[in-house]
């Protein structure tokens, strides 16, 4: 997949965060331990685990944060989207095209009766 390495500077300092190129509201890359490592799309719905997403997100009236934080409870994991500033100030520094496998979220963490 290809993706996007940016490098902002904020006043918390400088952060990289890997973006989606014209990316749609429905997609998501999720970090586990603050390292890339999920994909999901709500709309992919030919992935079991982007159907799930689709409805505890979507159907569940959840924001993914919200979901994300009752998965970590559940698994007792560490999955988050990074978030470059809560100001809303920031500047970037370099951007750069990278390519990266992400995998679908695993089912198993994923359960219903979340």
């Amino acid at each position: 997949m290809k993706l996007n390495k940016n490098t902002y500077r904020t006043f918390s300092g400088t952060k990289e965060i890997i973006e989606i190129p014209r990316k749609k509201e429905t997609q998501w890359i999720i970090y586990e331990d603050d390292k890339p490592k999920f994909f999901v799309d709500f709309f992919d719905l030919e992935k079991e685990s982007n159907a799930m997403m689709n409805s505890l997100v979507l159907c569940g009236k959840k924001t993914i944060e919200e979901v994300l934080e009752l998965i970590n409870k559940k698994n007792n994991i560490n999955l988050s989207i990074p978030v470059i500033t809560k100001l809303g100030i920031k500047k970037k520094l370099k951007s750069e095209k990278i390519e990266l496998t992400l995998e679908p979220l695993p089912e198993k963490w994923l359960d219903y009766s979340l």
